[in-house]
């Protein structure tokens, strides 16, 4: 197993957990996401997966999502 944490901005809802949470699912080996929601804030995301994750891979599915990685994520 491997975690990952990223940092995501822009998120202020339910809703935006759950969109971020359904692209990153959708990742082929991701078995977990946790999203800490910080309403306007930076948020943090911990993704569990069998294997290291692609961060190309993270960054499209966040932006898929219509939020965006925090700069030093």
């Amino acid at each position: 197993m491997s975690t990952t944490t990223i940092k995501v901005t822009g998120m202020t809802c339910e809703h935006c957990v759950k969109a971020v949470n359904a692209e990153l699912s959708a990742i082929p080996g991701v078995s977990a996401v946790d999203v800490d929601l910080q309403a306007g804030a930076i948020s943090p995301v911990t993704i569990t997966s069998a294997t290291e994750l692609d961060p190309a891979a993270i960054a499209a599915a966040i932006d898929e999502a219509g939020y965006a990685l925090a700069a030093d994520a």
